[in-house]
């Protein structure tokens, strides 16, 4: 994981729950966050814009915490480069 997809992405999470970034961190869940299920789609989304990426709704339920949500956005996008 790149440091600077780890940035993007807590960017986007800070972003979407005007938070402050500094207040994101990969140790956070999304309880820590005060993020509940209708923010967390909403981070979803964003985070498939900024990625372009598609997550599925099975990899999306079990994702609790930033950490799980980074280490998910690194698979995705590793598996759209070309070999």
């Amino acid at each position: 994981m790149s440091d600077e997809l780890i940035d993007r992405a807590l960017e986007v999470i800070a972003k979407a729950q005007h938070i402050p970034r500094e207040s994101v961190t990969l140790d956070k869940t999304f309880q820590d966050l005060k993020i509940d299920s209708l923010d967390a789609m909403t981070i979803l989304f964003e985070v498939e814009s900024e990625f372009d990426i598609s997550i599925s709704e099975e990899e999306a339920a079990s994702i609790r915490s930033v950490r799980e949500m980074v280490e998910g956005i690194a698979k995705l996008v590793a598996a759209k480069q070309p070999s």
